[in-house]
């Protein structure tokens, strides 16, 4: 699309104001930033009562808190060069159990609370343990828990063939959403926005569930080309410092052809939540952009 702005964003201030930079009604994919609605679905459950943090899931030797922070060991199939070239080569997705058997089924990489290592597989057993505490689908248990009560009609789990088909950018209306085994969201950059600000503004999850969520684990300093000058990881939720604007609070994702960066300020004078999708699967120009409307917003 010849002369669209490069990143679309969309903000919300502690207020309620908002704004909007590029197209505020078109369909994105949500990528990692999924991981985070998980998150706030299996805690909403947690306050219900009906999951626990800290009881070891049945039959596995890991709590719902280690998968939610990337500390069960579960394996991941991101960085498996089989699975890079059958994205690249447009193939169809594999069933779960192919998935699990290239990754080396559901071996552990280290015992629980030993490490650290990013899992899409950890998020998809999460999805497996919101759909049993609520006897629901997952797409009908994130509805029922989330996008029903704030009001966030249009945002979709992509879960079929063709479900990517209207989205934003042309390049990935062919994609198989199903490569994203824990499930990849679709929605405007206003729902992402909204969304996020929702969780802090204290309408989805008790007080101190919410503490435990943003509650970080330490990951290092600085990343090349990014924003951050440090970093950590909470209960799917990144969370670190972006030099001048202080904490940020969300996630960044990418997959093929597309990066997206959905961050809470808080630090700042005036708090806002920033949603910015960019074209590209580098996440650093949505998490700049997201830093630089945020601190824009705060003058």
């Amino acid at each position: 699309m010849t002369g669209e702005p490069g990143v679309h964003s969309a903000w919300v201030a502690a207020a309620g104001s908002a704004g909007s930079a590029g197209s505020a009604t078109s369909l994105f994919p949500w990528w990692s930033f999924t991981k985070t609605v998980l998150a706030i679905a299996a805690l909403r459950l947690v306050d219900q009562g009906r999951l626990d943090l800290d009881t070891p899931r049945p039959g596995r030797p890991y709590t719902l808190r280690q998968l939610l922070q990337h500390r069960a060991g579960v394996a991941d199939y991101a960085s498996l060069d089989s699975y890079r070239e059958a994205v690249a080569a447009n193939e169809a997705a594999w069933p779960r159990d192919r998935m699990l058997e290239e990754t080396g089924g559901e071996r552990l990489v280290f015992l629980p609370d030993t490490g650290w290592a990013y899992s899409n597989i950890g998020y998809m057993f999460i999805g497996d343990a919101i759909e049993q505490a609520s006897r629901l689908p997952l797409a009908a248990a994130l509805s029922e828990l989330l996008f029903d009560p704030l009001s966030l009609p249009a945002v979709r789990l992509a879960a079929l063939p063709g479900d990517f088909r209207g989205v934003h950018w042309p390049e990935l209306r062919g994609y198989d959403p199903r490569w994203v085994y824990h499930g990849c969201l679709v929605g405007t950059a206003v729902d992402a926005a909204r969304l996020l600000q929702s969780l802090f503004s204290e309408r989805l999850l008790q007080p101190g569930t919410l503490n435990e969520m943003t509650k970080a684990h330490p990951l290092g300093g600085a990343l090349p080309g990014r924003p951050w000058t440090s970093c950590g990881y909470g209960l799917g939720v990144m969370s670190g410092e972006v030099g001048e604007a202080g904490r940020a609070v969300g996630h960044s994702g990418s997959g093929p052809f597309s990066a997206n960066a959905v961050y809470h300020f808080p630090d700042l004078a005036s708090p806002v939540t920033v949603a910015s999708f960019s074209r590209g699967s580098d996440e650093g120009p949505a998490e700049h952009k997201a830093v630089a409307i945020a601190l824009d917003q705060a003058r």
